[in-house]
């Protein structure tokens, strides 16, 4: 069976996500995802790349089609490597150093791309300025309730919320403490910081 995916005037990383999803589906054999921009194409490109497909592409006016067989044995993303009791400390609301708007972009990407990921992550940690992601206002936090949904653990810092005075906003997981958070940290075999 082939399935398309309209990934056009999707942002990174839907393009890929997308596919990706397509590519696991039982009884699909081919894929054909549609972008619109060369970025799109290339980060979808070096998902195939990384899956060891090897796929046909072209372009019509300003849309790229991919087109992409199936082969035995497909490999897993390397989103996947993730898998096991990570934990992700966030000890800011935004991501990297630099332009807070693009931070804050960034960001959204981040969260929307672990919110896709499966059985991946145990706990969600969130300090210091981390704390504005997981109360009222937060961009992040419809991702932030879905992966909570999913059971994974979202635990903020009761100290932050309370230097920022957002104890009373807290809309995703629970208060915590610092002996709490260590134990998160310690416990598990794989920590992200951000």
């Amino acid at each position: 069976m082939k399935m398309t995916v309209d990934a056009r005037g999707l942002s990174c990383p839907q393009p890929v996500v997308l596919t990706k999803k397509a590519l696991e589906e039982q009884g699909v054999s081919e894929v054909l995802t549609i972008v619109d921009n060369t970025v799109a194409l290339e980060n979808v490109s070096r998902l195939l790349e990384t899956l060891k497909l090897q796929p046909t592409v072209d372009q019509k006016d300003n849309d790229y089609y991919i087109n992409i067989v199936k082969t035995e044995g497909l490999e897993e993303m390397g989103l996947d490597d993730l898998a096991g009791n990570t934990v992700i400390l966030f000890t800011g609301n935004l991501l990297g150093n630099g332009d807070a708007k693009l931070g804050a972009t960034l960001m959204k990407s981040f969260f929307y791309s672990i919110s896709q990921l499966e059985g991946s992550i145990k706990s969600l940690v969130f300090m210091n300025a981390g704390v504005m992601l997981t109360t009222e206002g937060s961009e992040v936090l419809e991702h932030i309730k879905l992966m909570e949904d999913k059971g994974i653990e979202v635990l903020s810092c009761g100290t932050c919320l309370d230097f920022y005075g957002l104890s009373d906003k807290l809309k995703a997981g629970s208060v915590t403490n610092m002996y709490t958070i260590t134990e998160r940290m310690t416990e598990n075999s794989k920590l992200i910081t951000l």
